[in-house]
């Protein structure tokens, strides 16, 4: 078994803010594993907020790869994943780019894409469309961006907000936009009262939900917006992995997970099982990610209720193809084997 570990700068199409700052260039680590003359493709998109970079990601990644050497099965993927959290713990970034390229290789090897791997069906029924992102910028910026995102067939909008302009944001999108889902994701940004006060003014506007309205630090006050807000609550920062879900079952309504959260593809269906045991709904989100991941995401399609893997979208440019997207629909059906992710 062979593997080729690769840092890549890739450059967003316009700067993106949420309430935390602004980002125009994503460092992903791209990881390629050979064995028995097949290759399997994957990728980390590490985040300051969960104590990750591209040089952590680096810095563990032999250790993590010599633990896959040590199980010496592509196919033993549980014992893989196991291995992984004996040499680390956390670095849940890294490990996903061992089991994305895991699974890609592991359906490479058998001829069949990851969703079938995974006893799953790519009926287009069953995959909820992404959704598609407005980073924070001024008003009528934001609103050309959700014009220009209607017009390209997305039906569904993720505003970020988390600003003093945050209703006229709202206001001037759905002007645009007047037929499409809008979601909301405030980055922690809100104390709980005027979370629940911004709740209630999204509600006049027909918002589907709130994403991560208040500090994952104060899980009090998830819970106080939970139990007053006329929107559902989705939990983000604080949901990390399947462990974090007892915690959160009473605080929210939606559980969203991200393979670079989970730890890959492995873990995050450990935690979308616990998300349904407690009774949540579930969604997998992404960080700014190369075409690897988010093919790597979209094969658990047909486990989620909503979707937001419209990380590749937002780069200037991409090394690797991905599984076609139209309308915001991912066409899973058109993968051959492994996630469908190759070098362009």
């Amino acid at each position: 078994m062979n593997w080729r570990v690769e840092t890549v700068d890739l450059q967003l199409d316009v700067p993106f803010t949420i309430a935390r700052g602004t980002t125009t260039v994503t460092e992903n680590v791209l990881v390629t594993i050979e064995h028995d003359g097949e290759t399997g493709y994957g990728a980390a998109a590490p985040s300051n907020r969960y104590g990750e970079t591209a040089a952590t990601v680096e810095a563990i990644l032999p250790a993590l790869l010599e633990a896959v050497a040590a199980v010496g099965d592509p196919h033993a993927r549980r014992s893989i994943a196991d291995r992984m959290c004996e040499v680390a713990r956390g670095n849940q970034a890294a490990r996903a780019a061992v089991d994305i390229a895991l699974w890609d290789l592991a359906g490479n090897l058998l001829d069949v894409p990851v969703y079938r791997l995974l006893g799953l069906s790519a009926a287009p029924d069953r995959l909820p469309a992404t959704s598609f992102t407005i980073g924070l910028d001024d008003v009528e910026s934001m609103q050309r961006r959700a014009r220009e995102a209607v017009g390209a067939g997305y039906p569904v909008l993720k505003l970020k907000l988390g600003t003093d302009r945050d209703r006229r944001i709202v206001e001037a999108v759905r002007a645009v936009a007047p037929d499409v889902r809008i979601r909301v994701d405030a980055n922690e940004a809100w104390t709980p009262t005027e979370a629940v006060a911004h709740c209630e003014t999204l509600a006049e506007y027909d918002v589907e939900f709130v994403e991560q309205p208040v500090p994952a630090e104060h899980p009090e006050g998830l819970q106080y917006v939970h139990e007053r807000s006329p929107l559902p609550i989705a939990a983000d920062e604080s949901c990390v992995t399947a462990a974090d879900v007892p915690a959160i079952a009473d605080r929210c309504d939606i559980a969203n997970l991200k393979l670079m959260k989970t730890g890959g593809i492995t873990p995050a269906l450990e935690a979308i099982h616990a998300a349904r045991a407690h009774g949540l709904e579930v969604m997998c989100g992404c960080m700014l990610e190369t075409n690897v991941a988010i093919a790597g995401a979209a094969h658990l399609l047909p486990l989620l209720d909503y979707a937001d893997l419209d990380g590749s979208l937002l780069l200037e440019s991409d090394p690797y193809g991905g599984i076609p997207i139209s309308g915001g629909r991912f066409d899973l059906g058109s993968v051959d084997a492994g996630t469908g992710a190759r070098p362009r």
